[in-house]
């Protein structure tokens, strides 16, 4: 090995695992996959100090040299396996930026040597797979995690907030969720991330993958894990030039004892979006960005007094995922049950996907087992 490139790797290993003045330690991360159009985030992150980017695995060397020159890394950080770049760097975690499909298999490979992982949404492409990653977790007693961009919403934390204060808006009664965009090829994502994004294999899905998985993963928050005892969904392909193997439209109705959730998953939007609403006996919440909230009280029939909130980022570590990451490995935070990056809650958003495409296959509402 190149003397450079040990230096580089023993430094990285260093930072890592020392405190230095009472700072708290770094993590050393691995990437594996740059496929994924969020992988610009670990990068963007990476100045922040939580972590030290130990490895990167991406085959696909003009993926590779294309965020090189963006990103300014040495090439040297760059190996073909998974198995090679942790055998060389020996990373605590890694976060994956590649196609669903593949988050079996890194976790496959990482679990039994004590590698904590976080996956980009949604956790899985299958159900099926999804348990094995869950198994292989609770076995080797790492942490798993899913990231979603609507987790650093300041909005959606405070619409949480305001939500279990029965002062609020009363009990909830309803959760209207929409996420999604004009579609893939019409937004223009890159050639290596539409090639598996309409995918039916490699992403599991259309929309009701891609966009779905935002909403369910919020209603199981706000829910505090209770699931939906059935669930009804129409999904359809809108654009069949652009889609041709997937979905690209999601309506997804969940049935809870006392409340209902609406999912609208969509890559036909004409503005994209990623916002919610929760209705209760008294008003209603609206999330309507990711810095924008309003909270309407009902006043007669159809009145109602508004406040609107211009929300601040969160504090670190609770706003940027590997920043979370990073303290919830060194176990500096603990996570609270069925939060929104963890295992819990994902296991339920993707038994609450399966039925989905269950459903939408048979024209039939879906029960969900109860535990």
């Amino acid at each position: 090995m190149p003397l450079k490139t040990t230096l580089l790797l023993l430094m990285a290993f260093m930072i890592s695992n020392i405190t230095v003045n009472g700072q708290k330690k770094t993590l050393a991360l691995g990437i594996v996959g740059l496929s994924h159009g969020h992988a610009h985030w670990v990068f963007q992150s990476a100045k922040k100090g939580d972590f030290t980017l130990a490895g990167i695995v991406e085959p696909d060397m003009d993926v590779v040299r294309k965020y090189a020159k963006q990103y300014g890394f040495a090439m040297e950080l760059v190996f073909p396996t998974m198995e090679r770049m942790i055998e060389k760097t020996q990373p605590q975690a890694v976060a994956a930026f590649g196609n669903i499909y593949d988050h079996l298999k890194i976790v496959e490979v990482c679990a039994p040597k004590g590698i904590h992982v976080m996956v980009e949404k949604p956790l899985a492409a299958s159900l099926a797979h999804a348990k094995k990653m869950e198994a292989l977790a609770r076995k080797h007693k790492i942490h798993l995690l899913t990231n979603y961009e609507t987790t650093w919403y300041p909005t959606n934390h405070e619409a949480y907030a305001k939500a279990k204060e029965q002062s609020a808006i009363g009990d909830i009664k309803k959760v209207i969720v929409r996420d999604g965009h004009k579609g893939p090829k019409n937004i223009g994502v890159e050639p290596e991330f539409l090639s598996w994004l309409t995918d039916p294999v490699l992403n599991g899905g259309g929309a009701v993958m891609d966009f779905g998985c935002y909403g369910a993963n919020l209603l199981t928050w706000l829910m505090q894990g209770k699931k939906p005892l059935e669930v009804m969904a129409v999904t359809q392909q809108l654009q069949p030039e652009n889609n041709p193997n997937v979905d690209d439209e999601a309506n997804i109705v969940l049935t809870y004892a006392d409340a209902v959730g609406i999912i609208h998953a969509s890559w036909n939007w004409p503005i994209g979006r990623k916002d919610m609403e929760i209705y209760g006996k008294k008003g209603a919440i609206y999330a309507d960005d990711r810095y924008n909230l309003r909270i309407r009280m009902a006043e007669g029939y159809d009145g109602y007094s508004e406040e609107r909130l211009k929300l601040p980022e969160r504090t670190a570590p609770y706003d940027d995922p590997f920043a979370y990451f990073a303290a919830v490995i060194h176990n500096e935070i603990q996570m609270p049950p069925y939060d929104l990056s963890s295992l819990e809650n994902n296991m339920v958003v993707m038994e609450i996907l399966d039925a989905a495409i269950r459903s939408a296959k048979s024209n039939k509402a879906v029960k969900l087992r109860r535990h």
